[in-house]
């Protein structure tokens, strides 16, 4: 179990056929290992060893799968890093993963240079867009091996470093593989991000059965329309927002787009007149949810297509994200974790090959996390006599906007930052086009003036757009539960009560 198999798999079957496409740039499979193994030459004449850890920063290239395949080629640990977070974001995540190299798109460069000046790197910055020594073997690095370290937001503020192995990857896309088609003439449209374990994952499971894949640095809905039309895309990876704004745009024509035959969405629900909708448009495509997380190294419940039907309305299933897939175990268990009644809710755990490794260097969280054998996710849920899965809530204190995961308690603690501001609460609101939106609740200091515009501007010194409040209400006092918490709750209702003060 090893990333590059597939790569070298596909060499054999078939080497001519494309492997990748970027823009203009087409790269087949014998093509595609061969740049692999003369980058991984240069980044080994670059001092990188086996067990090293390199930070990517870059969109959806085609030189961004050669650098992840060249470091796993190595047998190294790739660190790819959220290209919409601010510079002190990352140079947290660089100070915390400490890599070899920090390597970076053209696009880029700037930025990462201004990094490494900030944070501690054993190398430094470097740009690579080719490779001109001779190949170097590889290493067949695997199994429990660290393949990738993915960072996802801290409820405390701080990043964690997810620590996922060539094993973690391997049972997640067989898992996936062995339960929804996805042959070897498939093509794969990349617009999930490839710092996100769902682009990740699906760049993995397209090398292993040795299928096509598109990368687009962006979702820009004419490109990716354009590129659905163009090049006969069969697979897309999107959230509900993204599946609207496809829907939306001016240029979409169903006719030219009957290509796609697998559309995969989660992170948010799916409201059934969208799925309608999309239904319409693509009458032969299978529509599936998945649930999963960084720390399962993509979907462990999967609904499936049948589900998402007119016709199977009636089985109440339209809105589960499905049964454990195979190699997962699910269960609903209460604050002692024992498991509770079908049809209670409680925290759902899971347990299987895809589980992480743990949290880079935070032993505590991985404690926390990893319990008795089980990863707590931290979401609340519930489960029916046959299995099928709801997720009614996240116990974290989480908002996913636009298919992003905004931490309540980062956003917080930037606000509570401004010296006008003496408190500070923040929570998802239902958003029509993101799916949530981030809501801000703001005490301000007495005597103190401070307006909307001041502290989005204020945020968004510290923090990447999309995690700054969409709105901000200012309030005398936050509500408080006995026990001095905010009564997060009350504030949600808050906002479906317009009059509320």
């Amino acid at each position: 179990m090893y990333l590059t198999q597939g790569l070298h798999r596909a060499v054999q079957r078939h080497p001519d056929k494309m492997a990748l496409r970027y823009g203009d740039r087409v790269h087949s499979f014998a093509a595609l290992a061969d740049q692999v193994a003369r980058l991984a030459a240069t980044l080994r004449r670059r001092g990188v060893a086996a067990g090293d850890r390199v930070a990517l920063l870059s969109p959806n290239t085609d030189r961004l799968v050669t650098q992840l395949l060249a470091l796993w080629w190595l047998g190294a640990v790739a660190v790819p890093l959220n290209t919409r977070w601010s510079a002190p974001e990352l140079s947290a995540a660089l100070a915390d993963a400490e890599p070899a190299l920090l390597v970076a798109d053209d696009s880029l460069l700037a930025t990462a240079r201004s990094l490494g000046g900030r944070a501690p790197l054993r190398g430094e910055v470097l740009a690579v867009e080719s490779a001109h020594h001779g190949p170097v073997g590889d290493a067949r690095t695997g199994g429990d091996a660290l393949a990738a370290i993915l960072f996802t937001g801290g409820t405390t503020g701080r990043a964690k470093g997810v620590m996922l192995t060539h094993a973690n990857f391997w049972s997640a896309a067989m898992a996936r593989g062995a339960e929804l088609n996805n042959p070897a003439d498939s093509i794969s449209l990349l617009v999930a991000p490839l710092f996100h374990v769902a682009g990740l994952g699906r760049l993995i499971g397209q090398l292993i059965v040795g299928g096509a894949c598109l990368t687009v640095p962006q979702f820009r809905p004419d490109a990716v329309l354009a590129d659905i039309a163009a090049h006969r895309v069969t697979d897309l990876i999107v959230v509900p927002s993204m599946l609207q704004a496809l829907l939306d745009h001016p240029a979409f024509d169903a006719a030219t787009l009957q290509s796609l035959r697998r559309i995969a969405f989660g992170a948010a629900p799916m409201p059934p007149d969208l799925l309608d909708r999309a239904l319409q448009a693509w009458p032969e495509a299978e529509f599936f949810q998945a649930y999963g997380l960084t720390e399962t190294a993509a979907a462990v419940c999967i609904n499936p297509p049948a589900h998402h039907r007119p016709e199977a309305r009636g089985l109440g299933l339209l809105d589960s994200v499905g049964r454990a897939g195979l190699g997962a175990e699910i269960r609903i268990v209460d604050e002692r974790g024992d498991e509770v009644p079908r049809g209670t809710v409680g925290e759902i755990v899971v347990r299987g090959p895809m589980v992480m490794a743990g949290y880079w260097r935070q032993p505590e969280a991985t404690a926390e996390a990893l319990r008795d054998g089980w990863l707590h996710t931290g979401d609340a849920g519930r489960m029916d006599a046959a299995g099928h899965m709801w997720v009614v809530d996240r116990l974290k204190d989480m908002v996913i906007t636009g298919g992003e995961n905004v931490y309540c308690v980062e956003v917080e603690t930037v606000l509570r930052s401004h010296p006008a501001v003496a408190d500070a609460a923040v929570v998802g609101v239902p958003d029509a086009q993101w799916g949530e939106a981030v809501q801000a609740v703001v005490v301000r200091r007495a005597g103190q003036a401070v307006d909307e515009d001041a502290l989005r501007a204020h945020c968004r010194t510290r923090l990447a757009g999309y995690k700054c409040p969409r709105g901000i209400l200012f309030v005398d006092a936050l509500p408080l539960s006995a026990a001095g918490k905010v009564q997060k709750a009350v504030l949600r209702q808050a906002f479906r009560t317009p009059d509320w003060r």
